[in-house]
Parts: structure tokens; C-alpha cells; sequence
């Protein structure tokens, strides 16, 4: 479960990345944002979600030590995701901007995450 929680990663950290540029691209253009869009957001954080389990899930049944660094990541995506729920009424001004601001934001606490396992502070 961990060597498969280490490959998602960048899995996950792909996907974000891709959605959060797609967000950004149409902003850009000032398109409003199609199905197309709303899926790939979707699946980016569901990813993101079963990578935040996939980590649990390791620490808990295989007893691995991820790091204090690594699990500050961890942590710090799930309250980005709780923020981003809370906030979502607001997102519906510019969705694209804001969902992609969110994904490459995310993107970025993916590679901060995956750098720092083993780590402590």
C-alpha cells in the first residue's frame, strides 16, 4: 500500500497540475468553463482524496513513518480541500481562475509532500 501511495503521487501531482493549467488557460481566454473542466477538477480531487487515504492507510496498517514534514503536507491538502468546500460559493464567480489557482496550489503541496518523506522538522 505505501509503494503504491508513493506512485500515485505523482499521479495526483500530474493530474493537478493539468487541471489547474486547463483552469487557468480558459481564464486566459475567457471561456466559461464546460463539463469538460468540472470532470477534470473532479477526478484531480477525488485522486487526491484516495492519495490522502492511500497515506493513512499505510501509516496505520503497514506502520511506516512518513516524516513530520511529509504528514504537515498531508494535513495542510486536507484543510485545503475543507477551505476550498467552505469557500465554493465564491469560487462560482470565476470558476476557472479559482479552480485552477486551487489545483496548481495543490499541485505544489503534492511535490513539497513527496520531497520531504522521511522527514522531520
Amino acid at each position: 500500500m505505501g509503494d503504491l501511495h508513493a506512485v500515485f503521487g505523482w499521479v495526483v501531482v500530474g493530474l493537478c497540475g493539468l487541471s489547474g493549467l486547463y483552469g487557468i488557460g480558459l481564464s486566459i481566454r475567457k471561456s466559461s468553463p464546460g463539463t469538460t473542466f468540472r470532470i477534470a477538477i473532479t477526478v484531480a480531487v477525488v485522486a487526491l482524496l484516495i492519495q490522502v487515504g492511500l497515506g493513512l492507510a499505510s501509516m496505520n496498517f503497514e506502520d511506516r513513518d512518513p516524516g513530520n514534514q511529509h504528514l504537515f503536507y498531508g494535513v495542510v491538502t486536507s484543510i485545503t480541500l475543507a477551505f476550498a468546500y467552505i469557500y465554493r460559493a465564491q469560487f462560482s464567480k470565476r470558476p476557472a481562475l479559482y479552480y485552477g489557482l486551487l489545483m496548481l496550489f495543490l499541485m505544489g503541496l503534492g511535490i513539497r509532500g513527496i520531497m520531504t518523506f522521511g522527514k522531520s522538522f
